[in-house]
């Protein structure tokens, strides 16, 4: 059982269970409460959570989602591809008609979706800023310029 906080529900930040976050962050709701919205928009990750305030600005999911994306697809296209040839021998209309739409609407469902598992991994294992013990790369940056 988590420890809550006493702000609205949110969890205890001391502890965050991987599994919920990812579950969570794929369902596209916050790592840390499970009921607010994470995406503001199709990849738009909100600043902060709506619920419990949680900053999700940190992330730095980058091309990973898209590259899981791909590598999932093409994981469920191909040996669906291969197997309906090997076992139906489909005419040509059939695979070029199929396999396009299946693999795009597949892209679409699922992009968002890793995009916010992966932002919630990062929540989860306290990359990226998520660590409320160390400080921001931006207050990083502006340390290091002169004057």
């Amino acid at each position: 059982m988590t420890r809550t906080n006493e702000t609205r529900g949110a969890p205890d930040p001391s502890e965050r269970n991987v599994w919920q976050a990812l579950w969570h962050g794929f369902w596209q709701r916050c790592p840390s409460c499970g009921v607010g919205k994470s995406n503001g928009s199709f990849l738009k990750i909100v600043d902060h959570c709506a619920h419990c305030n949680e900053a999700l600005h940190h992330h730095k999911a980058d091309d990973a989602p898209a590259y899981f994306t791909i590598m999932v697809v093409g994981h469920i296209v191909v040996p669906m591809l291969l197997w309906s040839e090997v076992a139906y021998k489909p005419s040509y209309t059939f695979h070029i008609i199929t396999w396009p739409v299946l693999t795009v609407v597949l892209s679409l469902l699922l992009l968002p979706r890793i995009k916010g598992a992966l932002v919630a991994l990062q929540w989860a294992n306290r990359m990226h800023g998520f660590n409320p013990d160390t400080p921001d790369e931006d207050e990083l940056a502006k340390e290091k310029l002169p004057g």
